[in-house]
């Protein structure tokens, strides 16, 4: 870097060179963190033709110096760096591509809205355009549970050492690393609402920003569903959105659908860093699975849909539809009288996990009927013809509510004959940003007010006889953090109507499918212990609802360099139907790391719950080194957050 710090790179080079590169830029350490999906990815892209660099963020994996924030200014500015320094090598062309998902899929738009002079095209998979609206932190103003569960995870990740077999420094640095690392739910607390620390890497602060071609690609299954149609639709470069079944996992190593990853990437590239006329800019805007109901278990299986496309997006096939909501479902004209909203704290029992591909399995949202069972909600009459949904569907309300803050949360479902209950789409608004996210007010019982909930993007096929079902509840535990206390929104039904995103109907296209997962290199790594994974759900002595998830990610040594990695994952979320404020959020993350007589284990431990006034966050590491477990490092850190109108 220019100020002196070195970044750790792994570089797989093609046989012919000077050439294009990829980038894929993480903190989730090269060594051992990744090896093995890079091992499926970077293999493949070198023997195409490209030079692959992964890099390890400062302060994380072997890298050096200390880690700040997600894709804080340090890091967008190492990034740009990076690309400066990838250029200038002998086995460079000077055109720089970037991939990357989740974090490598924000920080490769983040870095293209930079213009940085080498980054020519970007592949974004599961990302985000707006940090505050559509990541782990905020979903509609409410506070989503994984904002304390990311931070503790990122916590554990953070103490990790570099490797002793490439940093003679590694224990200045391990320590340093454990004296320093952020406190980073805590810091995300203190911004609980779209202020400018959001507003730092959400490219949808300026579409024309971005020059570089921009191919987004996402899963259906994933957290991060409304990025690729918001870059098409906005991005004023060659942009292309692809939405396929998947979790949150490239599409070639997915659980759900596996599909050929690695010619859609391949192709992109080849068209704006190699210059080849393959026809890339002139894919369909927009290609997405068409989903169906398929009896949903939070188990991981098969899909059930056919895939589509749309030459331009957004699309003359898709035109809105509004339903109104009525006491007995839905109607053609505006309604009459009100309806109550008051659920239990626990509604959400069946939501899944926030962002599937994260655990082992037993992820998936589940049958919805008991969940609606304890909503309010309104259905359509059997369906006598097919109804296709594509895009985000909006409900508007005017309301009433009788405390300062409530929440409003919003799910469509896909209701068989037998009475199956799959989501379609959700999405939740804290109620106190009817008008705003940037300067929310406490709400005033009793005057009565609008708003709009924009549900997360969707495209799905309900079939004939079927029922569309919206329900709506006051929580949505646990992946909403709920509000102090128990609310009840009453809705206006003459001025609270669904508008849909209905899109005509039409044959399953082909061409618009990516190839079958052909083979690819898989890391031959030894096994020392299988992963397992197990979920829990039942009710306390007190009447609590508590959830309890066990991932072992497993052991294994790597092939390569021989270093053997351990780690698992408890978590448990409770709470009492009757109280809000009972929530509560515990984890557990511990890792192991082992190589020639050098071994270290790290324990980690966060909570995080709340009253009407304030976040109690509390967080403790422990540090050991050498087969008596030695104590390196011990140490406590509890801080209480004011909770204003979340």
């Amino acid at each position: 870097m220019p100020d002196g710090r070195r970044l750790a790179a792994r570089i797989w080079l093609p046989e012919q060179h000077p050439a294009p590169s990829i980038l894929e830029y993480l903190p989730y350490r090269k060594r051992d963190g990744t090896a093995p999906r890079d091992e499926t990815t970077h293999k493949v892209f070198a023997e195409a033709g490209y030079a692959c660099i992964r890099v390890d963020i400062a302060g994380t994996g072997d890298s050096e110096g200390q880690f700040d924030d997600e894709y804080s200014e340090q890091e967008l500015r190492d990034g740009e760096a990076v690309l400066a320094w990838i250029a200038a090598q002998d086995w460079s062309d000077g055109n720089v591509g970037m991939i990357g998902i989740s974090w490598g899929g924000f920080n490769g738009l983040q870095l293209a809205y930079r213009r940085p002079e080498a980054l020519k095209a970007v592949v974004s998979v599961a990302s985000t355009v707006d940090r505050y609206a559509d990541d782990i932190h905020f979903m509609g103003g409410c506070l989503l549970s994984d904002n304390v569960n990311w931070s503790s995870q990122m916590f554990a990740y953070l103490t990790r050492p570099a490797d002793p077999a490439l940093r003679a420094d590694w224990r200045q640095d391990w320590l340093a690393r454990l004296e320093n690392v952020p406190f980073s739910a805590v810091d995300w607390l203190r911004h609980p609402v779209r202020d400018g620390f959001w507003k730092h890497g959400s490219v949808c602060e300026d579409w024309s920003a971005i020059q570089a071609p921009v191919l987004a690609i996402t899963g259906w299954a994933d957290a991060y569903v409304n990025a690729p149609p918001a870059l098409a639709a906005n991005l004023t470069v060659p942009t292309k959105a692809m939405i396929g079944p998947w979790e949150h996992r490239y599409a070639h190593i997915a659980k759900l659908d596996p599909a050929d990853f690695h010619s859609e990437v391949l192709g992109w590239f080849d068209r704006w860093l190699k210059g080849q006329e393959n026809g890339a800019e002139d894919l369909p805007a927009y290609r997405t699975y068409m989903q169906e109901h398929f009896n949903p278990t939070a188990q991981n299986g098969p899909r059930k849909g056919r895939w589509i496309a749309e030459a331009e997006w957004p699309s003359p096939q898709v035109t809105e539809q509004v339903w109104h909501l009525a006491r007995d479902g839905f109607a053609d004209q505006p309604g009459a009288g009100t309806q109550a909203v008051a659920t239990p704290a626990h509604v959400g029992q069946a939501a899944g996990y926030f962002c599937p591909g994260m655990r082992v399995d037993n992820e998936l949202a589940g049958d919805q009927a008991g969940d609606d069972a304890l909503s309010v909600f309104f259905d359509s009459a059997p369906l006598e013809a097919p109804l296709e949904l594509l895009g985000r569907a909006r409900l508007k309300v005017r309301f009433t509510v009788d405390k300062p803050v409530a929440q409003l949360v919003a799910r469509l479902c896909d209701v068989s004959p037998e009475g199956v209950s799959q989501r379609i789409t959700y999405r939740p608004l804290n109620l106190c940003h009817y008008n705003s996210h940037e300067a929310p007010e406490a709400l005033e019982p009793g005057r009565v007010y609008e708003a709009e909930i924009e549900l997360n993007e969707c495209a799905h096929h309900l079939r004939q006889g079927h029922t569309l079902r919206l329900a709506l509840s006051t929580s949505y535990w646990p992946i909403v953090w709920p509000a102090p206390q128990a609310a009840t929104v009453t809705l206006q039904l003459d001025g609270s109507a669904l508008h849909l995103p209905v899109r005509q109907a039409r044959h399953e296209d082909p061409a618009a499918a990516p190839g079958v997962a052909s083979d690819y290199p898989v890391l031959a790594s030894e096994v020392l212990r299988p992963s397992t994974g197990t979920s829990d759900l039942g009710t306390t002595a007190d009447g609590s609802v508590m959830l309890e998830t066990f991932d072992d990610y497993g052991k294994t040594r790597d092939p390569y360099h021989g270093l053997a990695v351990g780690s698992d994952v408890r978590m448990r979320y409770a709470i009492h139907p009757d109280d809000p404020a009972s929530a509560r959020f515990d984890t557990w993350w511990n890792f192991t790391f082992e190589r020639d007589g050098w071994n270290v284990a790290i324990d980690t431990e966060c909570s995080m719950h709340a009253d009407a006034e304030n976040f109690y966050l509390f967080r403790k590491l422990r540090a050991t080194e050498g087969a008596d477990e030695t104590e390196v490092l011990t140490r406590e850190w509890s801080e209480t957050i004011p909770r204003g109108l979340l």
